[in-house]
């Protein structure tokens, strides 16, 4: 391939490729796309590349993304969100599926990962300090643990759970998101945390 293309048309598939979940069949197809595009759109693109980490930051309470010259998230400034709700996400797209659901009406706060020793990621590269004292400063009284269904996932909410114990907060909830089978799902191919934690929350009919 690198000798019957173009140089730049194998550079952008190479660019491509090195994205999270994306092949190297997707990155051919990718970059195909973008050569039929015009001149104009492909500059487009190139400028929204340029710019995007300039133009985003970290909110300093939620830890979700903003706008460079947003102060704080309007998901916490916004009055008719509820402050003492706070739903704890790994990551900042977890809040867009959150939102997406239309039900959530409190706040949240960006882990920025979860534990994995293997991936050389502890408790101290987590903003869970950040969570600890925002918790007081904002008299939180219920933080929901939303952290994925994952090993990694678990043991990020059960060493937050310990934290916030620790902490002794006065009045506080500590809650978990529920987990059960998705619809659709035979049993046979359901993994074994979802399983356990759909027989531990199952309820009266």
């Amino acid at each position: 391939m690198t000798n019957s293309l173009p140089r730049a048309l194998t550079e952008l598939i190479e660019a491509f490729g090195s994205l999270p979940g994306v092949g190297a069949r997707t990155a051919e197809r990718y970059a195909y796309a973008m050569l039929k595009k015009s001149a104009s759109d492909a500059r487009k693109l190139a400028a929204a590349l340029e710019t995007l980490h300039g133009r985003i930051k970290l909110c300093p309470k939620t830890f979700a993304l903003i706008d460079s010259d947003q102060e704080v998230s309007p998901l916490y400034s916004n009055p008719a969100r509820n402050r003492q709700l706070v739903a704890i996400v790994e990551e900042p797209f977890d809040v867009l599926a959150l939102e997406n659901t239309g039900q959530f009406k409190g706040t949240y706060h960006v882990l920025g990962g979860a534990i994995s020793p293997i991936d050389g990621v502890g408790p101290e590269q987590l903003h869970i300090p950040e969570l600890v004292q925002r918790l007081k400063d904002d008299k939180v009284h219920e933080v929901i643990l939303a952290t994925n269904a994952s090993v990694e996932g678990e043991s990020t909410a059960l060493y937050i759970q310990k934290q916030l114990e620790e902490a002794m907060l006065k009045s506080l909830k500590i809650t978990r998101l529920a987990r059960g089978l998705p619809i659709g799902v035979d049993l046979e191919y359901a993994d074994q945390i979802t399983l356990s934690h759909a027989l531990n929350g199952r309820r009266e009919l």
